[in-house]
């Protein structure tokens, strides 16, 4: 018959698997293993600390607005005061209880080693309640 072909090896079987449809069921039964197993979550144990629950004062307390001027005066309240006198106002604010907030606010112009020195005083004298204030005027 002319124009009739007949391919070999029409009739026999395949021989080879095809390996999709199995691909793919292995990959939907290791995403549901995947989503079924528990999520391990590494902790480390910590003792955290405790805090203790105070009421807030019922007084504010004092505050003390302490300055360094540009050529090394201090000013406690805006007096002038000596270092032996600086020294001993720190002395009688750490004996406070609660201790004056003192706010140091130094000139723009003051030396960095005044202002070093008037804390390092604060600290060997155990004041607690010491911060900087006026900060603004070094913002350009």
């Amino acid at each position: 018959m002319a124009g009739m072909s007949v391919k070999q090896g029409e009739g026999e079987p395949m021989m080879e698997i095809n390996m999709t449809p199995l691909i793919d069921v292995m990959l939907v039964l290791l995403t549901l293993l995947i989503i079924t197993l528990p999520i391990q979550t590494h902790a480390v144990k910590l003792d955290m600390p405790s805090t203790a629950v105070t009421k807030p004062p019922l007084f504010k307390p004092e505050v003390v607005n302490l300055g360094v001027d540009f050529d090394g005066t201090i000013l406690w309240n805006g007096s002038p005061v000596d270092w032996d006198t600086l020294l001993s106002y720190f002395n009688d604010a750490s004996q406070k209880d609660p201790q004056p907030e003192i706010h140091l606010n130094p000139n723009k112009l003051a030396k960095y080693d005044t202002v070093a020195k008037v804390l390092a005083a604060a600290q060997r004298l155990n004041v607690k309640k010491i911060g900087f204030s006026g900060l603004d005027q070094y913002m350009q």
